[in-house]
């Protein structure tokens, strides 16, 4: 199955990302290993939230991008190669297709240094390595995007959760060719 947009970790970033990919109309996939450090949290500091124990923040923000329609897969994701304009995704219960992937796995960059994409030295404290990519959220690999800690941003749930919002509207916005835009209006 071929997908429009992949989101790899389910965390702030990336259930983020992958919530404004689905209710954009993009087909898209979720995949998650189910090891985000927010497991391990409790946020006070969420806008919006009076205190949330991290696992529940985790399944809610899973269970918004899954109302969208995000395919939502608990796998973890072992390698990413190109096959012609589209990358491979694989996992040990198979492969995915997609033409776009959003890289969302949190403090570890492992998987985007074992698949050729540049990472730099991590500005947050006990973060060694992380993605270099451009204000857009762009990598150095065509169609190949990062959000949130990974891509050098504070490990603030509020803050990743906003910077996978901005790469996925900066991805949508690039498969349709003009700027989107996510307004919802409250009903009469």
């Amino acid at each position: 199955m071929s997908y429009e947009i992949a989101i790899i970790g389910a965390g702030p970033a990336g259930a983020s990302a992958a919530l404004f990919a689905a209710k954009a109309g993009k087909k898209t996939l979720l995949l998650d290993h189910g090891k985000s450090m927010t497991a391990r949290a409790w946020v006070e500091n969420h806008y919006g939230v009076d205190g949330i124990e991290g696992p529940k923040l985790l399944e809610l923000g899973k269970e918004q991008a899954t109302k969208f329609g995000a395919d939502l897969k608990e796998e973890e994701v072992l390698s990413i190669s190109e096959q012609a304009d589209e990358y491979v995704l694989e996992t040990a219960n198979g492969t995915y297709l997609t033409k776009h992937v959003i890289l969302a796995t949190g403090a570890i960059a492992q998987l985007a240094e074992k698949s050729g994409i540049t990472t730099k030295e991590g500005s947050e404290p006990r973060i060694k390595n992380v993605v270099d990519v451009d204000s857009s959220g762009k990598t150095n690999k065509e169609r190949l995007w990062a959000a949130g800690t990974v891509a050098d941003q504070s490990v603030h749930t509020i803050i990743t959760a906003g910077d996978g919002a901005k790469v996925a509207i900066n991805v949508i916005s690039e498969l349709n060719g003009e700027r989107y835009v996510d307004h919802d209006v409250l009903k009469a």
